[in-house]
């Protein structure tokens, strides 16, 4: 069972607080409050109980229930793959894994065909073989677990830091040196599918980026993540006053054309689980990527 936490404010009741710390709607977190699934300091409490300023609020969410997730033959490009993973190349525009309005067409779907039964199982029957995800919209390399030793292996380098992971991604503005954003990451208080950069209920999250190249309002950009958050590259870029190109979220409108953020996963690195080799793929830039590339030349 999967649990989440953060720590309450003072003067605000428990579901509220859920709902503005997670993803979870007031209803959802309500339901799972009256289920006993919801802890303050190690003490339940209603919907409408005010938590200590300072508690621990701890909340244990239930396996997910399958939803007749069906294999499809979706075409995959796999770059590589052996009896314990597979790393895919995945296009922008497909969900990594199925959830409320996409239950069809995902990339779990597309692996329940390739693989049939020989994913693992970690994260239950909505996310089988699902290690890190990337968003929607943004493209690239993605490694899937056909086991639970593989998964739990591969978990553990990107809990510990240990995970290469390198994107691409085109910003707007000039930007003329290289840096580093180290700025935790948090839920928005009043949005709760945005994240921002926050001291309250937030994580560490460090982001490093190169320039590549300077066009007219435009910067591409070499990016390597230290830390793994919700749309961190996405976060951070517009924290620092250059946005992703194209990001309907966290930017400033989009290009006629580019429909989403101008994001692609580049580079991934990693142990492998089993043999202890490391391992590290490279992909090439996509149309899109490079078409608005040409456009801004």
């Amino acid at each position: 069972m999967e649990r989440i936490s953060f720590i309450a404010r003072g003067e605000i009741r428990l579901d509220k607080q859920i709902a503005e710390n997670t993803e979870l709607s007031r209803s959802a977190a309500a339901k799972l409050i009256e289920q006993g699934l919801v802890t303050a300091n190690g003490k339940t409490l209603g919907k409408k109980d005010v938590p200590p300023e300072g508690a621990n609020v701890e909340i244990a969410l239930p396996e997910p229930k399958s939803c007749d997730i069906l294999p499809e033959n979706i075409p995959l490009e796999i770059v590589y793959e052996d009896a314990d993973l597979l790393v895919v190349n995945k296009p922008k525009g497909m969900v990594v894994h199925p959830a409320a309005g996409h239950y069809s067409g995902t990339l779990v779907n597309a692996l329940m065909f390739h693989c049939g039964e020989r994913l693992s199982g970690i994260n239950g029957e909505i996310r089988p073989g699902i290690v890190h995800r990337i968003d929607k919209d943004t493209s690239g390399l993605l490694m899937v677990a056909k086991n639970d030793f593989a998964h739990i292996g591969l978990s553990e380098q990107i809990k510990a830091h240990t995970f290469t992971r390198e994107y691409h991604a085109v910003v707007t503005g000039c930007i003329k040196e290289s840096g580093t954003v180290n700025a935790p990451i948090g839920r928005h208080k009043t949005d709760r599918k945005r994240m921002c950069v926050t001291s309250e209920n937030s994580r560490e999250a460090v982001t490093h980026y190169s320039v590549i190249k300077n066009y007219a309002g435009y910067t591409h950009l070499a990016v390597a993540l230290e830390t793994g958050r919700t749309h961190q590259i996405r976060v951070h870029m517009s924290y620092i006053g250059h946005p992703v190109a194209g990001d309907e979220v966290y930017g400033n409108g989009k290009p006629k054309w580019l429909c989403g953020q101008c994001l692609h996963a580049k580079k991934i690195g990693f142990v492998h689980p089993r043999t202890g080799e490391y391992m590290e793929f490279d992909s090439e830039l996509p149309d899109y990527f490079v078409k608005f590339l040409k456009s801004i030349e």
